[in-house]
């Protein structure tokens, strides 16, 4: 009796304590349950997009290596409509606008280019920019060449810019603004980067030079 006068005691108590908690309680339990199936439907919605677009990404590279213009441009297409979030897509971008470059169709080109520019991760964006502003520079577009470089400022590309931004400057004769831009690549380019010693060769073709790293070759050949 001793025992079954307890367990009344202690149902009493969950009894009480689920009156006065157990709304709560219940509202905390859906909440999590619900946060979890949410992140579980994210998770596998993630994997499902991922899988689609790489299927997608094989037949546009099926299509580059067929040189099947069309069929390139619309799997492009088809794989920023439907999976614009994925890397799949600026990767496809950046593929396209090459295809269509090779293929002497530079509004197409440009067109890619912006879309990645404009809809890419942050590393793709300037990639994308890059590129465009060297369509650019051959259409002898200098303005929007510049334009297309605003807002590239991811630090592992500062070198790249800024030696794009040069070539720019020479097309326009800018030649001061150029030496200083391709000063700036150079300091921003790595020394084992065999692009530096490029950057070097075009600033000094305009008139410029590379003081700093000439006197410290100097004390080291003393």
């Amino acid at each position: 009796m001793a025992y079954d006068h307890e367990e009344q005691e202690q149902l009493a108590s969950l009894s009480a304590w689920w009156k006065r908690y157990g709304n709560l309680t219940s509202w905390v339990l859906i909440v999590a349950l619900a946060g979890y199936s949410g992140w579980a439907g994210w998770q596998y919605y993630q994997r499902t997009q991922s899988a689609q677009a790489g299927q997608l990404y094989d037949e546009l590279q099926g299509a580059i290596a067929a040189k099947d213009a069309a069929k390139i441009q619309r799997a492009a297409a088809d794989m920023q409509s439907r999976f614009g979030g994925t890397s799949y897509a600026q990767m496809s971008g950046l593929a396209a606008a090459k295809a269509a470059f090779d293929a002497n169709d530079m509004k197409t080109a440009k067109a890619q280019l912006a879309w990645v520019a404009e809809h890419g991760s942050e590393e793709y964006k300037v990639i994308a920019k890059l590129r465009l502003a060297g369509v650019l520079l051959d259409e002898k577009a200098y303005d929007e060449a510049l334009k297309a470089l605003s807002g590239a400022s991811v630090p592992q590309f500062a070198g790249a810019v800024a030696d794009r931004k040069g070539d720019i400057l020479v097309a326009q004769n800018k030649l001061a603004e150029a030496r200083t831009a391709y000063l700036a690549a150079f300091g921003a380019t790595d020394k084992n980067n065999p692009g530096r010693q490029l950057i070097q060769v075009k600033l000094e073709a305009i008139g410029g030079s590379v003081p700093e790293e000439k006197a410290k070759a100097a004390a080291a050949a003393a």
